[in-house]
């Protein structure tokens, strides 16, 4: 009875100690949920969408965000790191990632709050707007295409050269016709400025661009893509992810890190709320949750607009 009641003694100093220690983190930091100041590692194919979340969120309490945007090569090492607490992704992390995590007594709060897509572009002199995803992955794996002069990628550790890495089954993009610059930005404006290259970025950028960008955009192509099983072809457009026939969506999630009841976890609960799904919406992404609609019923109707015209 002794060694029962010394084990359970031990067990909840234990759970004390860490309950006080994540509690501690918060009042050395002078941090809570809605109050404060943080840095949050954003992959750049989100960054304009990131950006309206976080000058509502900032607009709304007493926070101040900063965001770093890092491919996800980049952004995966200083997070695994601790330069930053928080990422957003645009995947889950993987088994030996989450391994490191428990390594240093961490479990991440993961929170999915929107699916975005890769999205393929053309100069606008290209009057042909549809693609073939066989085409994009044949080119990658170094076959010629006459209809493709070059692939155009915002990064070489980006996530979008990672996931087309994957779909191509290949290890690195090639050397020959297949280009990269330092972000979305560059691309954009490397297309709509050179005939017969395709480039490959966040659709985010698309929907959502900056205002410096805005005429960069105006000059090129959304390509529509059709998929390696289908026969017709799609717009990377929020009706189409949301019936699953755009072929290269993907969901974005939170990743906090934090430990403690900080800003990560206020931040991502206004994101996966009614607030930041409403952004979501009004960006071109797809929200995980569609903001519902008021509607208001009146039982009588007001005449006074009719009277006024007698």
């Amino acid at each position: 009875m002794f060694k029962k009641s010394k084990l359970f003694f031990l067990g909840f100093l234990c759970v004390s100690l860490i309950t006080c220690n994540k509690s501690d983190q918060s009042k050395n930091t002078g941090e809570s949920i809605l109050k404060g100041a943080t840095t949050i590692l954003v992959d750049e194919t989100l960054t304009p969408i990131i950006e309206d979340q976080v000058a509502i969120f900032e607009s709304k309490y007493d926070a101040k965000i900063k965001i770093v945007s890092r491919s996800e090569a980049e952004l995966i090492v200083s997070l695994l790191k601790e330069k930053s607490k928080i990422a957003i992704l645009t995947r889950n992390l993987t088994i030996n990632e989450n391994k490191i995590f428990e390594q240093k007594k961490i479990t991440p709060k993961i929170t999915k709050f929107a699916i975005d897509a890769i999205a393929f572009i053309s100069n606008k002199s290209n009057k042909d707007t549809l693609i073939e995803l066989k085409s994009v992955l044949d080119y990658l794996q170094g076959k010629q295409n006459s209809r493709i002069k070059g692939l155009v990628f915002d990064n070489p550790n980006s996530s979008t050269v990672r996931y087309m890495n994957q779909l191509a089954g290949i290890n690195a993009i090639p050397e020959n016709g297949v280009y990269s610059f330092k972000s979305n930005q560059e691309v954009i404006k490397f297309v709509s400025e050179n005939d017969g290259m395709i480039g490959v970025v966040g659709v985010n950028w698309l929907t959502q661009p900056m205002p410096d960008m805005q005429e960069y955009v105006d000059r090129v192509n959304v390509l529509s893509l059709k998929s390696l099983t289908g026969s017709n072809f799609y717009a990377p457009n929020q009706n189409n992810i949301a019936e699953g026939k755009y072929p290269l969506a993907r969901d974005l999630y939170i990743i906090n890190a934090q430990g403690y009841s900080g800003l990560g976890m206020g931040f991502a609960s206004f994101v996966a709320g009614d607030i930041g799904q409403r952004i979501i919406l009004k960006s071109g992404l797809l929200p995980v949750r569609i903001p519902g609609r008021r509607i208001n019923i009146r039982n009588e109707i007001n005449n006074d607009i009719s009277n006024e015209k007698k």
